[in-house]
């Protein structure tokens, strides 16, 4: 619960990214449009007057930094609590420790919360009232939407920032600061540094850590330049940033989605790849373009789903990385097949009418007669056979049940496939009109 300013390790004890921490709101790398002349959370610092808010975006873009910031700014006494660890009697302790300094100091106390949407609701709920009194200005740190994580009572007394990825000019920045206060002797070439910065993926923390990482690599190798290769070796894995479970997965797969709905296979292999290049699991992806198939291509080309359901099966045979391509190519075949999501429309205003409907009884000369006293009550009486009519075909019956209302829910398109079932029903309907305008007469 200490002041985080207090007590600093030993320099060479210190982690590279917390020896190049910004000291001022100038030496924060990106983040421009929050932090340049005139923009909001510049203007928030700027008026003297601190307000509780949250700060949301992806790890690694200066979140925790610009916290520090203002508890310096504001001469405020600065408390971190993480929401991984913390409970509501860490909570109780802090807003103590606040009491007993606004008494003897009249200090005001800034209450950093690191991933607050893991707090649940009554950990929430139990620092809402102090931050209402002013006791405390929650700065509450996230990854996820705050829309759906913190509540709605303590989100409509923050004001809530959103920041960005570190572009790779920020990047650049960044490395140029670091070689030149941090790692005065160590030489990066251009296809190094531009591997790193593409390996933090727009993470700061990551990408000052790889920095540390081939420090003490190259130290140890006698190494003075890092080449590209040095680099690729030394990192074992690929370091991209991937949340499985957070707000960027399904930003991801949205994309997917719409690449493919939009016909534009090369954008749509890029989202998969990219999924794939994070850790997602491929056959939650192959589920994904299952579904794909189902929604937006149907009937225009039945055979999407066939090979999509196909190439989740030849990837539980080969596995990965040979399986992989069979969903890309999958998802290349969905991406440039013709579009339709009749099916889909159509299945969904079926469920609507069904779910607000009554249930209607089945048509007598519909119903199964395996017992006498079914036959003797005119169960299946009447019921035309379909193989035994011209083109087997029933013109004029009828399949739904006694007074329900004229209804249309498939509406096939003239693209692929449906564009001949579409041609089959409008001369399906026609023969109807002419059987029931036959019996009319």
């Amino acid at each position: 619960m200490a002041d985080l300013f207090s007590s600093p390790p030993a320099p060479d004890k210190v982690p590279l990214a917390e020896r190049l921490r910004p000291q001022t709101l100038d030496d924060v790398v990106g983040q421009i449009h929050l932090l340049g002349p005139g923009k909001p959370l510049r203007l928030a610092v700027e008026s003297g007057k601190p307000h509780s808010m949250i700060l949301w975006g992806p790890p690694g873009v200066g979140k925790t930094t610009l916290a520090r910031l203002m508890a310096r700014h504001f001469d405020a006494e600065f408390m971190a609590l993480s929401a991984v660890f913390a409970g509501v009697k860490d909570i109780r302790e802090a807003v103590a420790q606040a009491e007993m300094l606004q008494g003897t100091t009249g200090r005001r106390t800034i209450l950093f919360v690191d991933e607050v949407h893991r707090f649940n609701k009554s950990q929430q709920d139990a620092f809402l009232p102090y931050v209402e009194s002013g006791l405390l200005t929650f700065i509450g740190a996230t990854t996820e939407n705050p829309s759906f994580e913190v509540n709605s009572a303590l989100l409509s007394r923050a004001a809530v920032y959103v920041l960005d990825s570190l572009k790779p000019e920020d990047m650049q920045q960044l490395f140029a600061r670091a070689s030149r206060e941090a790692l005065p002797t160590l030489r990066f070439t251009d296809e190094a540094r531009d591997r790193l910065i593409g390996w933090a993926d727009g993470d700061a923390r990551r990408f000052l850590n790889v920095l540390e990482t081939l420090e003490t690599a190259s130290s140890a190798a006698g190494v003075k330049e890092i080449t590209g290769e040095f680099a690729e070796s030394t990192l074992a894995q690929n370091l991209r940033r991937f949340d499985k479970g957070g707000e960027a997965f399904y930003d991801q797969i949205s994309a997917l989605h719409k690449s493919v709905r939009g016909s534009n296979p090369d954008a749509a292999l890029y989202w998969f790849v990219r999924m794939l290049d994070g850790g997602a699991d491929p056959l939650y992806l192959g589920r994904r373009i299952v579904r794909m198939a189902v929604e937006d291509i149907g009937l225009a080309d039945p055979r999407a789903l066939t090979m999509s359901l196909e190439a989740c099966q030849t990837y539980e045979r080969l596995g990965s990385p040979e399986g992989e391509l069979a969903l890309a190519q999958a998802v290349l075949y969905l991406a440039v097949a013709a579009k339709s999501n009749a099916a889909y429309m159509a299945y969904n205003e079926a469920r609507r009418f069904v779910k607000q409907d009554v249930s209607r009884p089945v048509p007598i000369h519909l119903r199964n007669a395996p017992t006498k006293l079914m036959k003797e009550l005119g169960y299946g009486k009447e019921y035309r056979y379909a193989h035994d009519e011209p083109g087997a075909y029933a013109a004029g019956e009828d399949y739904l049940p006694e007074g329900m209302p004229a209804i249309s829910w498939y509406e096939p398109t003239d693209r692929g496939l449906e564009g001949k079932i579409a041609q089959k029903l409008a001369h399906l309907k026609g023969l109807d009109r002419a059987a029931r305008d036959a019996e009319d007469r």
